[in-house]
This record gives C-alpha cells, sequence and structure tokens, in this order.
C-alpha cells in the first residue's frame, strides 16, 4: 500500500515545453537596427471612424452561427475536462434492491412459502493512478479547453475581418453605381445635344451615334453595380445571424467608403505568436497531443484500485438497521498487461505520430502567419502609391474632358476627342474608387493578419432558450 501510494506521484509521458521557433527580426525591407512600434490591434476597426460599421460588428460577435457553435465547443471541452478530473478521485455509489421470493410446496409441506428480502449497501472504488494516466488525460482535457477558448478567438477574428471587407464591398458598388448614374446622365445630355446638332447640320451622324453608344454603355455599368451591391450586403446579413435581406434597406442611403488611417505599424514577427488565435490554437492542440502520449504510455503499466463495499440485508425494511446481515468487503486490485499482441505499444506510437503532426501545424501556422502578414504589408503599401497616381491620372483626366468641351465648341478640335475624354475619366475615376476600397481591404487583411480582433469577454454559457422551429437565440455578449 505505501509503494502504491508512492507511485501515485509518478506521471510516465513527456513534460509539454512550448516550442521555441526562429523569427527574423524585421518585416520585408525593412533594415532599421531599432525594433518596431506595437501595432494597435484592439478593435483596430474603430479606427476607421464608420459607426455604422461598429454597429454592425457588434451585432455579428452577438448573432453569428458560427461563434454559437464555438460557443458550444468550449462548453463541450469544459465539460470533458470536468469528467476528466472527476477519474482522479474516489467514487462511491449507493446501491439497494428488494425482492418477494415464493418457494412452491415440497413433500414434506404443503403450504407454499413467500417472503420478501431487502438489501442496501455502498460500493466503493478508487484507482490510485500509478503511472500518471488519468492526470495526463486531464491535462489533455485542459488543454483542450485552451484549444477551443483559441478557436472562438479565431471565429471572432474571421468574423470581424469578414464584416469589415463584406461592408466596404457594399460601400465600393455604391460609389461606382452612383458614379455610372451621374456619368451616365451627363452622357445622355451630351448624346442629346449631339443628336439636335446633328438635325440642325452642325454635328455628323457618326457623332451622335458613338456619344449614345457611350451613354448606353456606362448604363449597363448600374445593374452590374447593383448586383454586386447586392451580393455584399446578403453576405452582411448572414454574418450578422440574419436573413439575407434584412440589411437592405439600412444601408441603401449610401455612405463612404472607409478611410483608414496613413500610417499601420505592424511589430516584429513575434507579436503574431501572442496575438493570432490561430497561431496559439496550434500551439494547445500540440500541448494537448503531447499529454495524450503519456495517457497512453500509462496504459502499459500494471494498475492498482482500491474497492471496497458494505452491504445490509434483511426481510423487513425496518429490521436493515436492527436485525440485518451486514457484509463487507475491502482490498486492493491488481491489473497487470501481460500480452496485447503489440496494441499498447503501438497506441503509444500512435499518440507520438498525432503530437508529431501538431508540432508540424504549429510550425505551418506560425509560417502562415507571417507570410499573411507579408503580404498584406506589401499590398498595403504599394496600393497606397498606386492611389496617388490613380487620383493625379483622375485629375488630369477631368481637366482634359473640360478643355476638350471647350476646345469643341471653340471649333477646334474633333467632337470624337470628347467622348474619348469622358469614356478615359469614367475609367479614372472607376479606378480610383476601386484603388480606395482596396485599401480599406488591405487594410483589414493586414489586421486580420496581426490577429487583431474582438478583444472583449464573450459569453459561452448556454442560449437562454434554443427554439427547434426558429433556432439559438443568442446570449449577448458580454
Amino acid at each position: 500500500m505505501v509503494l502504491s501510494l508512492a507511485l501515485a506521484g509518478c506521471v510516465v509521458g513527456p513534460d509539454y515545453r512550448k516550442p521555441t521557433l526562429t523569427m527574423p527580426s524585421h518585416w520585408g525591407t525593412k533594415t532599421s537596427s531599432q525594433s518596431a512600434k506595437a501595432p494597435e490591434l484592439s478593435r483596430w476597426w474603430k479606427q476607421l471612424k464608420d459607426p455604422t460599421l461598429d454597429a454592425l460588428i457588434e451585432e455579428a460577435v452577438v448573432g453569428n452561427l458560427d461563434v454559437a457553435s464555438a460557443k458550444a465547443k468550449i462548453r463541450e471541452a469544459r465539460a470533458s475536462y470536468r469528467e476528466q478530473k472527476g477519474a482522479l478521485l474516489p467514487s462511491v455509489e449507493g446501491t439497494a434492491s428488494a425482492t418477494r421470493t415464493r418457494t412452491a410446496a415440497s413433500d414434506a409441506s404443503s403450504e407454499a412459502t413467500t417472503y420478501s428480502q431487502y438489501q442496501t449497501g455502498f460500493d466503493a472504488s478508487w484507482e490510485l493512478d500509478l503511472f500518471g494516466g488519468n492526470k495526463r488525460a486531464a491535462e489533455a482535457a485542459k488543454y483542450g479547453v485552451d484549444a477551443a477558448e483559441e478557436e472562438l478567438r479565431d471565429t471572432m477574428l474571421t468574423l470581424v475581418g469578414d464584416v469589415a471587407s463584406y461592408y466596404v464591398q457594399a460601400r465600393e458598388y455604391q460609389a461606382l453605381r452612383d458614379l455610372a448614374r451621374r456619368t451616365a446622365i451627363s452622357q445622355r445630355k451630351t448624346a442629346a445635344l449631339t443628336q439636335a446638332e446633328f438635325k440642325a447640320g452642325s454635328a455628323t451622324g457618326v457623332d451622335a451615334a458613338k456619344a449614345e453608344a457611350l451613354a448606353s454603355s456606362t448604363e449597363a455599368d448600374i445593374p452590374t453595380y447593383e448586383i454586386s451591391y447586392a451580393t455584399a450586403v446578403h453576405r452582411l446579413g448572414l454574418l450578422l445571424g440574419k436573413p439575407p435581406a434584412a440589411l437592405e434597406e439600412r444601408l441603401k442611403s449610401g455612405g463612404p467608403i472607409p478611410r483608414p488611417k496613413t500610417e499601420v505599424s505592424t511589430g516584429i514577427p513575434a507579436d503574431i505568436l501572442s496575438s493570432r488565435p490561430d497561431v496559439r490554437l496550434a500551439e494547445r492542440q500540440l500541448a494537448q497531443y503531447t499529454a495524450k502520449i503519456g495517457q497512453a504510455e500509462a496504459n502499459r503499466y500494471p494498475s492498482i484500485s482500491l474497492t471496497g463495499d458494505i452491504a445490509s440485508s434483511a426481510t423487513s425494511i425496518a429490521d436493515l438497521g436492527k436485525k440485518s446481515t451486514i457484509g463487507w468487503s475491502f482490498g486492493p486490485s491488481l491489473t497487470v498487461p501481460i500480452f496485447q499482441g503489440g496494441q499498447l505499444k503501438a497506441a503509444v506510437d500512435v499518440a507520438k505520430a498525432q503530437r508529431d503532426q501538431y508540432y508540424v501545424a504549429y510550425q505551418a501556422a506560425v509560417l502562415s502567419a507571417m507570410e499573411d502578414v507579408e503580404n498584406a504589408v506589401v499590398s498595403l503599401t504599394q496600393e497606397r502609391l498606386k492611389h496617388g497616381k490613380l487620383s493625379a491620372s483622375a485629375t488630369s483626366y477631368r481637366r482634359a474632358t473640360d478643355l476638350s468641351r471647350t476646345l469643341n465648341q471653340a471649333g477646334v478640335t474633333d467632337f470624337l476627342d470628347v467622348l474619348d475624354a469622358e469614356r478615359s475619366l469614367y475609367s479614372a475615376e472607376e479606378a480610383l474608387i476601386e484603388s480606395q476600397a482596396s485599401i480599406a481591404t488591405d487594410y483589414v487583411a493586414l489586421n486580420k493578419a496581426l490577429g487583431g480582433g474582438w478583444d472583449g469577454e464573450v459569453d459561452s454559457s448556454e442560449p437562454a432558450v434554443v427554439d427547434t422551429n426558429t433556432g439559438p437565440h443568442l446570449a449577448a455578449a458580454k
């Protein structure tokens, strides 16, 4: 017994240590020896100064169905952890039975005999966990809780980024649609004026036909932008856990494309490890499957359980505590695995192979995180340069359009020059709007890559109401 209790503190299998990965000291072409300023990731979307976007993200955190599923996984993981911790403690069960027995008459007795039998007792058992199998199982379950919590954070990060991205798309297509409408109205007026001049003999039929074609071509862009806008709005509705068309009335009045601040500090690669939920999730899963090696290893060694029971039986309930028959037993039981056909050793090898897979997955998550940041930094930086050039281009085309109209009215240039200038101006303004939206999208992608997301606590308790017809009514975020 003393030896068993002493061995109960023994835990087989490897102890988990967080792996150290070699990280570069800077992003891309940054060569400064000074460390970069840590990025401001806490609710980064607030920096866009768009109240509508803020409200949509708040609602998505409460109503999104993927978030609800992730919360349920946390509850499952926590319950599994409590279950595994319970295996470390003794178990006690109470038993009770009542039987009514009738024996048939024999040759010596002419009457049958009927009697009752009542029995009550307790059974207790405790596995001493000599080699720490149950401890490793509880350890793995605890890491599983951590992993589930990181999965929720990762879901929240993805959700916030998706809501922001689709909101930017919705505002982009609204802006492009409005541009197409304004341009089409102007071109339609030009076409009408050209038709009048053609009838008066001061313009050619070619001029009138081309002016009409240009206006019709621009008008044809409007339905395309309407389709893209509706698709973005419908996706936003689903992200908020609402019907697809729920936000149409709310967003139809329009609004500007969000404009991120000029500079975004990206920090150093090590910041990713402390902020990206998918990296932390991979690391927690690695810890969980490292603990499972010890759980499998412990099954290869003997196990000792202490068992005991006490029972009382009598022919009436009243006699159970007075004239009853009391019996008890207590003692250890030893189980020694002698031959299992290599199954137990194979189970350890399986656990080690799983651990190795999650170590590779952890390395891949870190590299993927670094790639995401590098790509986002390059995209945002270059898109800002592109936007500056497109802005200058649109300004020049606007000036060229005004000048060509003036010269055409003076009879110096051909009318086709006016149409070409209007067409070029429309294309330049389209590209300028798309570039502004790309800057906002790249800004969203960079903050997602850096691990920015919802930094508040989210209630993972069970929903207040679960209706089989309407689905879960999700609890509000704290």
